[in-house]
């Protein structure tokens, strides 16, 4: 029982630590694999991203686009928008803080794809932020984890 008690201490004192305000998940975050660098920064009362940085910001397979040439946004279903550079592209907006570490109601854009879907976030640690994109209801989608 002593051993309980102390454990559930414990994690309750840990808890404060990982308490956050709106503003704790500013700056830069790496995605799986250290292939890309997302800026969160804010954008009015909400939170938005860009691709700040990219492993390899030329195409290098011939089936991803031109081999040799800075990344675009070809796969965008407009036309107008697929001359758009991969680096420095916004990819998340409109984020809302909704207390307890997490923000909803956002939009997250998928380069590779093209496609957008709904997204919301969790902060779980100082270095840990969970990005989930999700299309009609979140348990219908994918988490991505971003690190500091």
């Amino acid at each position: 029982m002593d051993k309980l008690l102390i454990v559930v201490t414990l994690i309750l004192l840990a808890a404060p630590a990982f308490a956050s305000g709106p503003d704790d998940v500013l700056g830069l975050w790496k995605t799986a694999g250290d292939r890309s660098r997302i800026e969160l920064y804010r954008c009015g009362e909400k939170i938005c991203g860009k691709v700040a940085w990219l492993r390899e910001p030329r195409f290098t397979r011939s089936e991803d686009g031109p081999v040799g040439e800075v990344k675009i946004d070809w796969r965008n279903p407009d036309p107008a928008l697929q001359k758009r550079l991969i680096l420095g592209l916004q990819v998340i907006e409109r984020l809302i803080y909704a207390g307890d570490n997490r923000w909803e109601k956002g939009v997250c854009y998928d380069p590779e794809s093209g496609k957008s879907y709904k997204c919301k976030m969790r902060f779980f640690a100082p270095d840990r932020l969970d990005l989930r994109g999700y299309i009609g209801f979140s348990f219908i989608g994918r988490t991505y984890t971003l690190t500091r």
